[in-house]
């Protein structure tokens, strides 16, 4: 019973899946809804057959590192990760790192907002998504994309308030994070750097915070066109460990009409 379950799981699962979904580009001929068995074998880095065989469920029971190649072929949530695991009668391992890419709908949210800065976070505070606003704000986020690296490092703009407070949030989401991606060697890396390069860093890590994003105001000196007050607010992407974050003005502010000369600007 329980390969039947797990076969009709991959299947089903395959089939909800779009190739653009998974970076992949197609002809016009294409009768097959979802992905392709070779398709999903490929992305998994496994054979066709050997996959095939688990679809049908005649296949062995699959192995831990097998179930986290499949589980990036199907994106799968962390509770989709979770259930599989479990339908293949293994214990669910921590997961090899967080997610480091956008699902297609958050990209798209990123340019349907005027005159508002969007950026999305993965669970490491690296900036993997941004809309030309953020990127005028933030500077160049491909040069240095890591918002924590930023912040303790000084390595963005300088921010003349609440740069406790989110030193703070940084160090209670990175020790989240360490907790649960422990094999991940970036940010394995990247904990090491702060440590090394940081007093501050090491000493609120020592401290343990506790903290949620939410609400935050902020001024910061951007240096084009001066001190801005900003408000930050945060929307989850719980299924991926990530989070957006919207960066505006109050409307009719003298940073309001920076943004909106930004906007025109980026």
């Amino acid at each position: 019973m329980a390969r039947q379950e797990l076969a009709r799981f991959l299947r089903d699962r395959r089939e909800d899946l779009r190739p653009t979904d998974v970076g992949l580009h197609t002809g016009p001929r294409r009768r097959t809804p979802g992905l392709r068995r070779e398709e999903v074998a490929q992305l998994a880095n496994m054979s066709v057959d050997y996959y095939a065989r688990l679809e049908q469920a005649r296949g062995p029971r699959p192995s831990p590192r097998i179930l986290d190649a499949i589980t990036a072929a199907l994106r799968l949530t962390p509770p989709e990760r979770t259930h599989l695991f479990r339908l293949a009668g293994a214990n669910p391992t921590p997961p090899a790192g967080p997610v480091r890419r956008v699902r297609p709908y958050v990209a798209d949210l990123l340019r349907r907002l005027p005159e508002t800065g969007a950026i999305v976070t993965d669970a490491t505070y690296d900036v993997i998504a941004w809309n030309p606003l953020a990127e005028a704000l933030l500077g160049n986020l491909r040069e240095e994309p890591n918002l924590a690296r930023r912040r303790f490092l000084r390595l963005g703009p300088v921010e003349s308030s609440s740069t406790e407070e989110f030193a703070r949030i940084a160090v209670a989401r990175l020790r989240s994070a360490a907790d649960r991606y422990p094999r991940d060697e970036p940010l394995a890396r990247l904990l090491a750097e702060l440590r090394a390069g940081s007093e501050e860093f090491s000493e609120v890590w020592d401290i343990n915070p506790v903290h949620a994003p939410g609400h935050r105001t902020k001024t910061v000196t951007h240096p084009e066109i001066g001190r801005l007050r900003l408000n930050c607010d945060v929307l989850a992407v719980p299924d991926d460990d990530q989070q957006v974050v919207f960066i505006t003005a109050d409307p009719g502010t003298p940073s309001a009409r920076a943004l909106r000369h930004l906007t025109r600007a980026s």
